[in-house]
């Protein structure tokens, strides 16, 4: 099962994942989510196709004796990117080294990290698109022939000294793929991109969860975290972890579908997922702007938010869910949001063009 594609040396993309509560960032909750992580692609839940193509990639190059051919693993945060790149690893026998693209702005710290690999090593890259692009360069060499140029001096006495680099897996992450040049995407021997989960699926992940947290939990229960997870088992983990607390506290312990609904109530997280600031960003579209358009920087002035906090966290939910829509003139509601929080939308005027006409057969 999967359920977390965070690491402590990795950055993650802004994705509401993180929003829930601040418990989240404990060295405790970091030890619970290091032991929630399956071991081996048979103990790992969903991304069928992508964990069956992996699984051939990863049994021909032990039949080889070879190292395994580089990944690039695609999709949005929570999937489990960074949890399949330590299954590769555990797969191949091999040790890994886990960084992060924000991390490596210089060509000479990729430099430092490609030379002391060991051979066979697993090289885990996060965010590989945020990487600069003097070190992405060096990295179209070393990932092809296993030899990087390190530059000496400056200007017209500047020498190359090459450097030979022990064969390696290089496992990239990104959560756009849009944004990777195709020169360094075409280096990549098997690319897999990551789906978002369907409820059974996520309930699996729960059930496997909750034996590990030693939590006792029933079907319905199950099917409710599940139903408000949003389709991502990083979020799936960490809302049982907050039901389990609830129902540890104000129930007999045990996580029935009532005292998950009761729990997810309390941290503002409804039943159709939206959280405290999703519903924000509807509600300030609905009733200040009448469903819009509007443009983005005035929305996240009314719900008071950074505009980047709004467009990267809140609207790619929203927009997935149909209940927000982007277009040239600004963000609006689609009808679905009116009806998910039991407004009614205003109606249009004679002879104007309002939002409403957008939506009409």
């Amino acid at each position: 099962m999967n359920w977390d594609d965070t690491a402590p040396s990795t950055a993650d993309e802004a994705d509401g994942t993180d929003r829930l509560v601040g418990a989240d960032a404990d060295g405790e909750d970091t030890a619970v989510e290091a032991a929630l992580r399956p071991k081996d692609l048979e103990e790992f839940v969903g991304q069928e196709r992508v964990r069956e193509q992996l699984d051939l990639v990863l049994r021909a190059a032990r039949a080889r004796g070879a190292t395994a051919d580089h990944v690039l693993l695609s999709g949005a945060p929570g999937l489990g990117k960074t949890t399949l790149s330590m299954i590769i690893a555990a797969e191949m026998g091999a040790p890994i080294r886990i960084t992060s693209g924000p991390a490596i702005q210089h060509a000479g710290d990729l430099a430092a990290i490609l030379s002391s690999l060991q051979e066979g090593e697993v090289l885990f890259l996060d965010e590989i698109h945020r990487m600069s692009r003097p070190a992405e360069e060096m990295l179209y060499m070393a990932m092809e022939d296993f030899r990087v140029d390190v530059i000496v001096g400056k200007g017209p006495g500047a020498t190359a000294i090459p450097l030979e680099l022990p064969p390696f897996t290089l496992v990239g992450a990104t959560t756009r793929a849009g944004l990777l040049p195709p020169p360094l995407r075409d280096r990549f021997g098997f690319t897999g991109h990551m789906e978002f989960y369907a409820p059974p699926e996520l309930e699996r992940v729960i059930h496997r969860s909750a034996g590990l947290l030693d939590v006792e939990i029933d079907s319905g229960g199950a099917a409710e975290i599940a139903g408000r997870s949003r389709g991502t088992p990083r979020i799936a983990n960490r809302l049982l972890r907050r039901v389990r607390d609830y129902a540890q506290v104000k129930a007999d312990g045990v996580i029935s579908r009532g005292t998950a609904s009761r729990a997810l109530d309390v941290y503002e997280v409804d039943a159709r997922g939206l959280d405290r600031l999703d519903r924000a960003v509807l509600t300030a579209l609905l009733k200040l702007f009448g469903g819009g358009p509007v443009g983005l920087s005035t929305l996240a002035v009314a719900v008071g938010e950074e505009r980047e906090t709004v467009e990267e966290v809140a609207e790619p939910f929203l927009v997935r869910e149909g209940l927000l829509a982007r277009t040239p003139r600004g963000r609006i509601a689609t009808p679905a949001a009116w009806a998910h929080l039991g407004l009614v939308p205003p109606q249009p005027q004679s002879g104007g063009s309002g939002q409403q006409g957008l939506f009409r057969a």
